[in-house]
């Protein structure tokens, strides 16, 4: 086999020379204008470019308020803690996510409960959610995983039978829709992040959305140390008294960033009609493959694609078997040039809810099975026509690589006491 056919791992020559990322953010000459005016402004932190960016994107979320943070986490944090949650309390949240979905429980003192993922979209199984229910569970947290909104309807059943919150962690899927309703609206509060790998970012940073406003202003005394807004003096300025109402937290988000945020969330149709336009490519790309599958979008849901991911066919009966693990095609593909990454560990997994919580292995088998089995693969909005053919070809040349019927890879096998060399 030429250089050229082998893979890069091996020597061969790869498709690209320069790695391609599995996010960027896209930033142009209008978000650097927008924060060239607020460093030559008065403010740069807690002034009007706060409230404009918070205005902004309550609309986009199809809510009555939203107040900015530091970050997605603070987001998580702050919405456990307007749920008065005690010691011993329960939370329910999908094993796979990011860490922070179960950290925002720990925070507050409650216990998280790992609900296990549907294995088509690996959104939280509300069967499975409902199954996890104990006398001491408090609230729901729906992740939507990937940037597909979970099952709200069955999810808001479960809860509304029980009396239970539903918290959305919407850190995925801001722009995304389900059954005609914008995300940020589809809980009783939601949780957004403004990381540069996001749909839309503020450098970092985060956003709780609710219709309800008395619940929009203790968040904002508890971004700000728990100190309620101070009292106007006698000439209607903001005078120096101020008191501090609950425990909270320095959670602010500046001007400078609520200034990029809000120059960016400006194009928030231009960037999702971009990450759906690529993820319609990789998805004919992979539609029929019995290589690898992407994810399934369920029916009413409109997505924000933050992710792709393929799930690979490493043991599916009756199809063409992959004769390599997931961690031999996730270097080989990075060989290629193609920054792949892999969405999530399960939480349940992690060496610290093992310690504290008594999690284990098989608590979560479907999350489990499919963290042996994912790949995402670059999205982002700058990506080029060339680049999503360099992806979809470096996938396809890797997988075809490690291609094998069972019975061919059994035959190959070393036996017991046998070398592979």
């Amino acid at each position: 086999m030429n250089g050229r056919g082998r893979l890069a791992i091996d020597g061969g020559e790869p498709v690209r020379r320069t790695r391609l990322p599995y996010a960027r953010q896209s930033i142009d000459a209008t978000d650097v204008a927008a924060v060239s005016a607020v460093l030559t402004s008065d403010w740069l932190t807690t002034g009007p470019e706060v409230a404009r960016f918070e205005r902004a994107f309550a609309a986009a979320a199809g809510t009555r308020a939203a107040v900015a943070v530091s970050s997605g986490t603070a987001a998580l944090h702050l919405a456990m803690l307007a749920l008065d949650l005690e010691p011993g309390d329960e939370v329910i949240v999908p094993s796979l996510s990011f860490a922070a979905t179960a950290s925002c429980v720990a925070y507050v003192g409650a216990r998280p409960v790992f609900a296990d993922v549907d294995p088509d979209t690996l959104l939280v199984d509300p069967a499975d959610v409902e199954r996890r229910l104990t006398p001491r569970t408090r609230a729901i947290v729906a992740m939507d995983y990937a940037g597909q909104p979970c099952d709200y309807a069955a999810l808001g059943r479960v809860a509304e039978r029980r009396g239970l919150a539903l918290v959305a962690d919407a850190c995925h899927s801001l722009g995304a829709s389900y059954a005609g309703r914008p995300v940020g609206s589809l809980a009783r509060w939601s949780a957004f992040s403004l990381h540069p790998a996001k749909v839309v970012t503020a450098g970092e940073g985060g956003v709780v959305t609710t219709d309800e406003p008395e619940l929009a202003e203790r968040l904002r005394a508890l971004r700000q140390h728990g100190i309620s807004t101070a009292r106007p003096a006698a000439d209607g300025q903001q005078g120096w008294l101020y008191e501090q109402v609950e425990l909270g937290f320095n959670y602010r988000l500046t001007d400078i960033q609520c200034a990029l945020a809000t120059s960016q969330l400006a194009r928030l149709p231009v960037f999702l009609d971009r990450r759906r336009e690529i993820a319609r490519c990789y998805d004919a790309a992979f539609a029929d493959s019995e290589l690898a599958r992407p994810l399934v979008t369920r029916a009413g849901c409109e997505h924000a694609h933050h992710l792709y991911v393929l799930r690979l066919e490493l043991d599916r009966p009756g199809f063409v078997q992959l004769g390599a693990s997931r961690g031999e095609i996730y270097e080989a593909l990075r060989a290629e040039g193609i920054g792949v990454q892999v969405h999530f560990i399960p939480i349940h997994l992690h060496p610290y809810y093992q310690r504290h919580f008594g999690t284990a292995p098989g608590d979560c088998p479907r999350a489990e099975a499919a963290y042996e089995r994912i790949l995402s693969l670059p999205l982002y909005p700058a990506m080029t026509e060339a680049d999503v053919g360099d992806v979809i070809r470096a996938v396809r040349k890797v997988l075809e690589h490690f291609a094998c019927s069972r019975s061919l890879c059994s035959a190959s096998a070393p036996g017991p006491g046998q070398s592979s060399a």
